[in-house]
């Protein structure tokens, strides 16, 4: 009767191997296939919704991203809440008989109520924000569009 058995590791020993499967696999981080954006080539279809979700144009020009462009915008009723803050700031002053706003960046929204007579200056406005304006005695400015 045996009283020892050897040890799996001395078995092991000699064997291309060493008991880790193929020999591709018992390898360091190169088994990985590469770090950050490496292996996201032309065919590397596991790695191209990550480039998809970046917005990057990496794939040359045969993929066109759209680009878009937002404008910030603000409701009729944050506006009429607001008015004390921007005539503190310089943004608006009063004239005779209103009140001129200078908000040529911001696009105006309809939402909200306006009791104020204001005269806004802005880059774009909706129609519903015009009628609450109009309504108030106020009007809107917009850019001519050439």
């Amino acid at each position: 009767m045996k009283i020892k058995k050897r040890d799996k590791k001395s078995r092991i020993r000699g064997r291309k191997t060493c008991g880790w499967g193929a020999r591709k696999k018992h390898r360091g981080k190169g088994s990985r296939g590469g770090k950050g954006m490496a292996g996201t080539g032309k065919r590397a279809d596991q790695k191209k919704t990550l480039i998809l979700r970046k917005g990057v144009e990496y794939f040359g020009s045969k993929r066109k991203l759209l680009k878009k462009t937002f404008i910030d915008v603000i409701n009729v009723g944050d506006i009429n809440k607001n008015m004390d803050k921007y005539l503190a700031e310089g943004k608006a002053k009063k004239t005779n008989d209103a009140i001129e706003l200078d908000l040529k960046e911001l696009k105006i929204l309809g939402d909200g109520e306006v009791d104020k007579k204001i005269i806004i200056k802005a880059k774009a406005a909706s129609k519903p924000a015009v009628e609450k304006i109009e309504k108030a005695g106020g009007k809107i400015v917009l850019p001519d569009i050439k």
